[in-house]
């Protein structure tokens, strides 16, 4: 049986790890940030004692799920500079992005705003504090941060060349 083999339409094992784990990692920010954390907002989630406890476990979960995604995109951005001589050298900073934002998020971020919740109710006399307010910017922007250096990459490796 004679197979015609085509290597202009195969990708990378690296290019398909890059791309799925991106595309998988944008998607679950994507619910979180835009379905799930509303939804429980407007649900009245934080008026409740056990906030800061449940959000500790959705984020912290979620946080090493996405230092799982970070390493994997990594090595394969750092396996693919090995093969490629054109492989440029901004993506392995943006990759190095990626790993720096999700370990602010699951080793300060994270840890500081569930603790600070933990002594305070929003719906208490003193509200929220301001310094919660900051701690919560910082996220949402290390968030679009993630989401535009992801997609900047995905983009990236979608469109590379055979590597191998």
């Amino acid at each position: 049986m004679n197979t015609i083999s085509n290597n202009s339409s195969k990708q990378s094992t690296w290019q398909t790890a890059i791309i799925l784990t991106l595309g998988f990692w944008i998607s679950a920010t994507m619910i979180l940030d835009w379905v799930i954390m509303p939804s429980l907002y407007f649900a009245g989630m934080m008026s409740t004692a056990s906030f800061s406890s449940a959000g500790y476990v959705i984020f912290g979960n979620i946080n090493h799920l996405e230092l799982l995604a970070a390493a994997i995109v990594l090595t394969a951005v750092l396996a693919i500079s090995k093969i490629k001589s054109n492989w440029h050298f901004s993506t392995i900073i943006l990759a190095l992005l990626l790993l720096t934002v999700a370990i602010l998020d699951t080793y300060l971020l994270t840890p500081k705003m569930c603790a600070m919740g933990s002594n305070f109710t929003l719906y208490g006399a003193g509200g929220v504090p301001e310094q919660m307010g900051i701690l919560h910017s910082t996220y949402f922007v290390l968030e679009a941060l993630k989401v535009l250096v992801s997609g900047f990459l995905l983009n990236w490796a979608w469109k590379q060349p055979v590597c191998e």
